[in-house]
């Protein structure tokens, strides 16, 4: 008997579940890919301390797990939860919530993701997913939105992470934002396809927006999140390979190196080789670049101490560096405010501890580029690779190309700036990475 009811039980869950699902798809068809690429299984949950109805739904990014007593129950206090929390999950996932969990602090970042999550979910101002207590989160929402702009995760975690929460403040947000667990926000090494799976979806979401959603209230929030979960993410390492120049090092050159003769010279000689390993061996290093740093009023130093010290972490291994290099670090406002010249490591040493920066007025980055030019002009570079500047992009570009690699590192995207030439790249760094 207590079989039957508990299959009945799941069949009445199931049901609940496809129904919210199938709520969901009338009034945002845009999200049909990422609905159907989640697939419903059931699972027993433990029960929350806060209440005896949350968490019942978790994902992986590949299923959605639903407690089916957890279903019911929520289903009976307000059928509107249900497809709620569905709505919360699916979020998640198509802002990528979950595939970052490892590389951030987890306790911030759940907090963070489900303040953005229901902030999205307010603004779309669907009547098949509103709670009575929305006020109380709309107030709440006003007061951080003034804080720390739009509302993204990665927004809010950065903002926590400056300004943590209270404990009160923090079971306050909990008990305002939290609708599913996170315990499965980990994913293993067999899942990393579904992350390329939810970026495509993610995508299309996007593209589908602009038709499905022109008008609509919501719109704008939904398209800052996707713009944060599908933009390009840049490891720093990989773009300082851009700078390498092939040229010969004093190394070993195992590679062209026979030891069968080495030995057998050794062996039947005594101490005289046969073969003696080349000394030289062509590599990709760093040898000659140009680090340009924006010391305007807006970019704060402790964020240009930290892409610096980012820099040197990353260049200081000699894995990276040729012996002898040729490195300048410009600081430059409207005009060029210092140079300092890097020959090893001691020189890098040397500017981090005793190095002030210099300027903060306006911006302009044509002053860099002209004094690099004069430099190359003097015989101060032999092959200089290129230029990265970091700044927060609030300046005036040159008009020509100078003639080598021009990296624009900025620490966040902003739609108000003016777009990078045509012969420079744009790239966005995490200043959580810095």
């Amino acid at each position: 008997m207590a079989s039957e009811q508990k299959k009945q039980m799941e069949e009445l869950a199931m049901q609940v579940m496809q129904l919210s699902r199938d709520d969901l798809l009338i009034h945002l068809r845009f999200f049909d890919l990422a609905l159907a690429n989640l697939k419903l299984e059931q699972r027993q949950m433990p029960q929350s301390p806060e209440t005896d109805q949350l968490p019942f739904m978790m994902t992986n990014g590949a299923a959605l797990f639903y407690d089916p007593t957890g279903v019911l129950k929520a289903y009976m206090a307000d059928p509107r939860l249900v497809a709620r929390t569905l709505l919360h999950v699916l979020l998640h996932c198509v802002f990528f919530h979950g595939f970052q969990y490892e590389k951030l602090e987890p306790e911030a970042w759940d907090l963070a993701a489900d303040i953005a999550v229901e902030n999205v979910i307010q603004d779309m101002q669907l009547p098949g997913v509103a709670l009575e207590e929305d006020q109380d989160r709309a107030r709440k929402f006003r007061v951080l939105k003034e804080d720390c702009g739009a509302l993204t995760a990665e927004k809010i975690y950065r903002y926590f992470r400056l300004n943590p929460p209270t404990p009160a403040e923090r079971e306050e947000w909990r008990k305002l934002c939290r609708r599913d667990s996170h315990e499965l926000w980990k994913p293993a090494e067999e899942l990393l396809i579904t992350q390329e799976q939810w970026k495509k979806i993610s995508e299309r979401v996007k593209a589908d927006l602009k038709s499905f959603t022109k008008g609509k209230a919501g719109a704008e929030t939904i398209e800052k999140n996707l713009e944060e979960a599908t933009r390009d993410h840049y490891d720093y390492a990989d773009i300082l390979r851009r700078f390498t120049v092939t040229g010969e090092d004093m190394a070993v050159n195992d590679d062209e190196f026979d030891y069968i003769y080495y030995t057998y010279g050794l062996n039947v000689y005594g101490n005289i080789p046969l073969v003696e390993p080349l000394e030289y061996k062509e590599l990709h290093k760093v040898k000659e670049f140009v680090i340009a740093i924006d010391t305007s009023a807006s970019c704060r130093g402790s964020v240009v101490r930290a892409f610096l010290n980012k820099t040197y972490s990353i260049l200081k291994g000699t894995e990276n560096f040729f012996h002898k290099i040729n490195v300048h670090i410009i600081q430059c406002d409207q005009e060029v405010q210092s140079d300092t010249k890097i020959t090893c490591d001691d020189d890098f040493e040397t500017f981090m501890k005793y190095g002030k920066l210099k300027g903060f007025g306006a911006t302009d980055f044509r002053p860099v580029f002209s004094y690099v030019e004069q430099l190359r002009e003097q015989g101060e570079f032999e092959n200089l690779k290129g230029l990265i500047y970091f700044t927060d992009g609030y300046g005036i570009y040159p008009e020509k190309n100078p003639g080598y690699d021009v990296i624009f590192a900025f620490l966040e995207e902003d739609e108000h700036r003016m777009p990078v030439p045509p012969w420079a790249l744009k790239v966005i760094l995490e200043e959580e990475g810095l």
